[in-house]
C-alpha cells in the first residue's frame, strides 16, 4: 500500500519555556490516486484514434489465377505510355505495330486528354494503362503520370520496363538515335 508520511518530525519549541502538544502523524493513503491515475490511462487509451496510413493504396493481382493470367489484358484497353528525356512523353493504343505507325508523340499537357479519350472509348474493366520510363526519363515525369492516373481516376495501370525496340523509337522520335535497320536484316 503506497503512504505519504507527513509528520512533524521532532519537538520544536518557540520560544522560551513554551511547550508544544505532541502532534500526531498523519497518513495519506494514495492507493485510490494510483487507481485513478491507471483508469485515466486506460481511458486515453481506449478513446484516442489511431492514425491512418497514408501510403498509396496498390491493387494487386489474383492469387488464385495462374502467373501467365495475371497479367494479360486485352490488347483494345491497353494504353501505353513511355516517358522521355526532357519531359517527351509517347503512347500507343494497344499493340506496338512493327513499322512503329501507332507511335505517337505528346507532352504532359495533352496526355490527359488522351487518357480521357481512351477512358471513354473503352470499357472501365478491360483499360489497363501501362507505364514504360525509360533510363533518360527523370523521377518528376514518373510522379506526374502517376498524378494523371490519380486525376483521372484509372485504377488499372503499372509501371513496366521499356523493351529495347520501345526505348529505339523514343531515342529516335527525340533525334537521338540512329535509323533502327528494316526488319528482317
Amino acid at each position: 500500500m503506497a503512504e505519504m508520511d507527513t509528520s512533524g518530525g521532532g519537538k520544536h519549541k518557540k520560544g522560551p519555556g513554551v511547550k508544544k502538544g505532541k502532534k500526531m502523524s498523519t497518513r495519506v493513503d494514495l492507493t485510490p490516486m494510483v487507481d485513478l491515475g491507471f483508469l485515466l490511462i486506460t481511458f486515453f487509451i481506449f478513446t484516442t484514434t489511431m492514425s491512418q496510413p497514408t501510403a498509396m493504396k496498390l491493387n494487386l493481382p489474383d492469387d488464385s489465377a495462374t502467373p501467365e493470367e495475371q497479367n494479360k489484358a486485352k490488347e483494345s484497353g491497353a494504353f501505353t505510355i513511355l516517358l522521355g528525356k526532357d519531359n517527351n512523353v509517347f503512347f500507343y493504343e494497344g499493340m506496338l505495330q512493327p513499322d512503329g505507325s501507332n507511335f505517337k508523340s505528346s507532352n504532359f499537357k495533352d496526355i490527359r486528354s488522351e487518357l480521357i479519350k481512351k477512358k471513354q472509348n473503352t470499357d472501365t474493366a478491360d483499360l489497363v494503362v501501362v507505364i514504360k520510363p525509360s533510363d533518360e526519363s527523370n523521377y518528376k515525369n514518373v510522379i506526374d503520370i502517376l498524378d494523371e492516373m490519380s486525376i483521372n481516376v484509372i485504377k488499372r495501370y503499372a509501371l513496366v520496363d521499356i523493351s529495347p525496340q520501345e526505348d529505339e523509337l523514343v531515342k529516335i522520335s527525340e533525334g537521338g538515335g540512329a535509323a533502327a535497320p528494316p526488319a528482317g536484316q
